[in-house]
């Protein structure tokens, strides 16, 4: 199994592009089901979850061409098994995705009940009551979710809470759906808008996305489109934190600063500089950071997704940090492993606070989900000595070349057996 070795101890410099979004790739390939026609994808990151939804899409009858580059062409000519097995869902719970589209275009559908990081209770509730109060009938039989609909029917929504994935669904399947149907209380991350711009140059008719009411026409058929996929703002968030934690001078291209405005909040907080244009960000920390305090909300809150790479720079920052997490009960898995490296943490209840120390030490550390594993590569990054970081199968489904860009921006660091 593939490790991790990091020498820390070195500030970071240069320039690094960052790769398409992960979170907003998932959802647009399977937008790719509610069309017969060619969608073609661009600045698709080079991931092993993109891997994974592609095998679930092509074991239903989608035709895949191989990645290159960038650039992925899907075609779903006819759907020949609406079918998400167990094998593959239980690795990614985006998989849960295709459950809109297929009801949407097939009027049948059978997914697994999703698994992916063990972060917390993820439900699924309210996409089935929403693609329920479309007319759908949904029952669980054996870990899977059997739909069955003739045509949805467009309808009021309103979502007990804010879910990105829930909201993605429901607008896809909205999107072939009889009337108009309308999904209050609607995430406003990104991702979403992302995919309704997606979805609206395949021919579909969405207004509101970006807010908290999102409004969609159903029509009879979509077309095919192209479409670049958004940078990916965790990913700029994860190097922008790397910097502030070891020192340096990096700029980030083909980023969007406009989706990271909460981090760079804080960042400047830490007392980095930073300096921002259309598609680029530019950030220096001459000095240790200061301690940041954070609690984790819905766009456009402090995303939970930066909550371990900020507990790992505030591990060595100068204060006392309190990171409150409110999205995951379980988002502190981190916590043990970079107490490994000498941090001072306690955790009360959905709260941490962390002294910071001046140097941390490396040890051998085991990562447990895929942005507690950014947050140990953040760490290993400012300890001393040497840190080996042990199942990074989790930072291969979000992360794309991490050792390749870190090691050009002068990091020791490399992926051994």
């Amino acid at each position: 199994m593939d490790k991790l070795r990091i020498s820390g101890g070195r500030p970071l410099a240069g320039e690094v592009r960052v790769s398409g979004a992960k979170n907003a790739a998932l959802p647009i390939m399977c937008a790719a089901l509610l069309t017969e026609r060619p969608l073609v994808l661009e600045n698709v990151p080079r991931l092993m979850d993109v891997r994974t939804m592609a095998k679930i899409l092509g074991l239903m009858g989608v035709e895949a061409g191989p990645q290159a580059d960038s650039r992925l062409e899907l075609r779903a000519r006819e759907v020949k098994d609406p079918t998400a097995g167990y094998e593959l869902v239980k690795t990614m719970r985006a998989s849960v995705l295709v459950l809109g589209p297929l009801l949407a275009r097939c009027g049948r559908a059978k997914v697994s009940l999703p698994g992916g990081c063990a972060i917390g209770a993820r439900p699924v509730d309210q996409h089935v009551k929403g693609l329920q109060a479309m007319g759908a009938t949904i029952t669980v039989e054996q870990g899977y979710m059997h739909a069955a609909a003739a045509r949805l029917k467009g309808t009021r929504i309103a979502m007990d809470l804010v879910t990105v994935t829930g909201t993605e669904n429901l607008m896809m399947a909205a999107c072939l759906a009889e009337g108009s149907t309308v999904l209050e209380n609607a995430a406003r991350e990104p991702e979403v808008v992302d995919l309704a711009n997606c979805l609206s140059a395949m021919g579909a008719r969405i207004e509101g996305a970006g807010t908290g009411t999102i409004r969609v026409e159903g029509v009879r058929s979509l077309s095919g489109a192209t479409h670049h996929v958004m940078p990916d703002r965790i990913e700029t968030g994860t190097y922008l934190s790397a910097v502030a934690a070891a020192g340096g001078r990096v700029r980030l291209q083909g980023t969007a600063p406009d989706t990271v405005g909460a981090t760079l909040e804080k960042l400047r907080e830490a007392g980095a500089r930073i300096l921002a244009d259309s598609d680029a960000i530019d950030i220096e920390m001459a000095d240790r950071p200061a301690s940041v305090s954070l609690t984790t909300a819905p766009y456009p809150g402090f995303p939970t997704d930066m909550q371990a790479q900020f507990m790992a720079m505030d591990c060595i920052a100068r204060g006392t940090a309190s990171v409150t997490e409110t999205i995951f009960e379980n988002r502190f898995m981190h916590a043990q492993e970079l107490q490994r490296l000498g941090a001072d943490i306690e955790i009360h209840g959905n709260t941490a606070l962390v002294k910071g120390v001046e140097r941390l030490q490396g040890a051998k550390v085991m990562a447990t989900d895929l942005r507690a594993s950014a947050s140990l590569v953040v760490a290993g990054l400012v300890a001393q000595g040497e840190t080996l970081i042990d199942r990074i199968y989790h930072l291969d489904r979000g992360y794309e070349a991490l050792e390749q860009k870190l090691s050009a921006l002068g990091a020791r660091i490399a992926r051994v057996r």
